[in-house]
């Protein structure tokens, strides 16, 4: 037999075998693993908060609707720092407890305002976060009619809070603030216990 026709015969059931071969294939799916975009470790906020100067000793208080804003810079899942500003946006409320010295005033003259930088420990469970605020700030209340005095005390601040990670980017957030806890609060009845707290809700945004 001549030698090229062998050649032609082995060549052609070598395509023929190839040919049934490659009907048994069976494709196999690669998984695409997606890949992690890293967030900035900066953060914004903005918060509603309800304000409140109480003297325990009397139970006269000021009491505000105010507005918190926040920045911050979170180092990993663990650990971020974070300042916070407080105003009223709201009239200040005035009730004078068992004092008798003053009237009640639902829009007494005067400014309250918080200002704070704190250390923040996170514990996070899936979505949601467990926090702790612990730093300094000064609490005040500021342009008080009699005198245009400002009335305020500088010190050690802690709160604890509770986020969600709502969507991408964005955390709804729930915390109570101390701001300050002692006898007096500046020269304001200084004998008498005081205690200045928030409890804020807001919403986050991570960049």
């Amino acid at each position: 037999m001549n030698l090229n026709i062998i050649r032609l015969i082995l060549l052609s059931s070598a395509t023929i075998s190839i040919s049934m071969a490659g009907d048994n294939i069976t494709p196999v799916d690669i998984p695409v693993v997606p890949i992690p975009v890293d967030k900035s470790p900066f953060y914004i906020g903005v918060g509603v908060s309800a304000m409140s100067l109480l003297n325990n000793n009397t139970d006269e208080e000021f009491t505000a609707t105010g507005i918190t804003l926040q920045a911050g810079y979170r180092y990993n899942d663990y650990i971020a720092i974070e300042g916070r500003y407080t105003r009223d946006v709201s009239a200040v409320a005035y009730e004078n407890g068992t004092t008798l010295i003053l009237a009640d005033n639902d829009d007494y003259p005067t400014d309250f305002t918080n200002m704070a930088i704190y250390l923040k420990p996170i514990y996070p469970i899936g979505d949601f976060s467990i926090y702790a605020l612990l730093g300094y700030g000064e609490v005040a209340l500021t342009n008080i009619p009699i005198g245009g005095v400002t009335r305020g005390e500088s010190g050690f601040q802690w709160g604890i809070g509770i986020s969600y990670d709502i969507y991408d980017s964005f955390t709804i957030f729930a915390d109570y603030s101390s701001l300050y806890s002692g006898d007096g609060f500046d020269y304001l009845a200084t004998l008498n216990s005081h205690d200045a707290t928030l409890i804020t809700i807001g919403l986050g945004y991570r960049f």
